[in-house]
């Protein structure tokens, strides 16, 4: 397929996501099935302008004035740097039998029109939901437009090596291929930068050392919310919040496989992936608890640490997953903290006297991250907070100024600083 042509499958899918209000995964999933002709790098293709349009919906609706699929669909292509208009609309024009038709004079002239968006509303200008402008801005203060359009920017892929089988440097020689290099913060991260034009990731799962379960795939926040929990050999820990498993793995790289992780979480199908990844992880110290109603109640007062991975908006990892950025409403946001709340009065029945809660959040807004930690000491004194700044700047080799402390004590992560997923992580210690 030419650039014409992957333009209207975009549209198509757009339009699609609009009329049947679907995901963004399960629209793509569905052309690509319907369409088997297309092969994988015009697919790539067709994903990265359909992501690109969501990612910057309004600025792309404010330059194009309309925020129909056509108009998202043409300015995500046009605005990528290499992107030529006067290419784009010849390609356009001597291809209308695939395309999405000859260029309007309006939207010439649109696309064309200067990408200043200094008199658009802040809300555009950061392309985030109007409503969630407040929270950003009392979230970073000064640095919350930069953190805003950082989350519609394209992520890197992350990887962290498996230390039960296998050193970066090890892992860095395998895969050449993809030239991968360390990732700057965490010391067990690879990281391949962002895609750029119709290019997508390489597909790490075909590769020997994801299948030998020397590598996983975790954002580099992620990975360093782990590292800083603190979890050493011979711990009993309770990972509550476990889903899919990705920090029980790196939980159980970090203790070397002794001690005891116990991998819990209330929604069976978000647990159902974890037993193959930690048979290909090598992970040996690790027991699953399926839910049900006593399944914790042998845990009371006896771990050294429980993490709390939180449901959550998900806000921090809106460049990854686009598409929730629109379908987050307030009345979604407040079941979350609810959830919240539940999982961390759960959690601090498990922690033993002298043991550690950590609260882990992938979100950017305060009242899911410093606001619940300043709650949960309301309701339970005993836990005090843990300083985290230099354990920070120790593990990452950083004089520490690549995150943002709230309360003076939590690590918040995100994209425009430390070039990161936005993660929340506090630590507090039991009296």
């Amino acid at each position: 397929m030419r650039l014409p042509g992957q333009i209207s499958a975009a549209i198509e899918v757009l339009a699609d996501m609009e009329a049947r209000h679907r995901p963004a995964s399960a629209a793509l999933r569905d052309w690509g099935l319907s369409h088997r002709f297309a092969g994988s790098s015009d697919r790539a293709a067709i994903g990265n302008i359909v992501y690109d349009a969501l990612r910057c919906r309004l600025s792309i609706a404010w330059r194009m004035k309309s925020d129909a699929p056509r108009a998202l669909a043409l300015g995500a292509v046009a605005s990528q740097p290499q992107a030529e208009l006067d290419e784009i609309a010849g390609m356009i024009a001597a291809d209308e039998t695939h395309g999405p038709g000859v260029l309007t004079p309006d939207e010439i002239d649109r696309l064309n029109g200067p990408g200043d968006l200094s008199a658009a509303p802040e809300h555009v200008q950061a392309d985030i939901p109007e409503w969630c402008l407040a929270a950003f801005q009392a979230g970073f203060a000064d640095d919350w437009l930069a953190e805003a359009r950082a989350l519609a920017g394209r992520p890197p892929l992350d990887l962290r090596v498996n230390s039960l089988k296998a050193d970066r440097e090890r892992a860095l020689k395998q895969l050449g291929r993809i030239k991968a290099q360390a990732s700057p913060l965490s010391p067990v991260g690879i990281r391949v930068p962002p895609t750029e034009g119709s290019r997508r990731h390489p597909n790490i799962q075909s590769d020997e050392a994801w299948q030998r379960g020397r590598v996983e795939v975790q954002d580099e926040g992620s990975q360093l919310c782990a590292l800083l929990c603190g979890a050493t050999p011979g711990d009993q820990i309770l990972d509550l919040c476990a889903g899919a498993g990705g920090k029980t793995l790196a939980l159980a790289a970090m203790t070397e496989n002794r001690g005891q992780i116990y991998a819990y979480d209330n929604d069976r199908n978000r647990l159902a992936p974890i037993y193959d990844r930690l048979k290909r992880a090598g992970a040996r110290n690790v027991q699953v608890r399926p839910p049900q109603d006593n399944a914790l109640d042998d845990l009371h007062e006896r771990m050294d640490l429980v993490f709390v991975d939180a449901p959550c908006s998900g806000s921090g990892v809106w460049r990854r997953h686009p598409d929730a950025k629109w379908r987050l409403t307030q009345q979604s946001l407040q079941l979350r903290l609810a959830e919240q709340i539940a999982a961390l009065d759960r959690a601090a029945a498990c922690v033993r006297p002298g043991g550690t809660l950590v609260y882990v959040t992938c979100s950017m807004f305060p009242e899911e991250n410093q606001g619940q930690i300043d709650a949960f000491r309301q309701r339970f004194p005993q836990f005090q907070p843990v300083a985290l700044r230099d354990r920070f700047a120790d593990l990452t080799g950083t004089d520490g100024s690549c995150a943002y402390y709230p309360g003076g004590t939590a690590i918040q992560l995100a994209p425009a600083k430390s070039a990161t997923d936005g993660f929340y992580l506090a630590c507090l210690r039991r009296e």
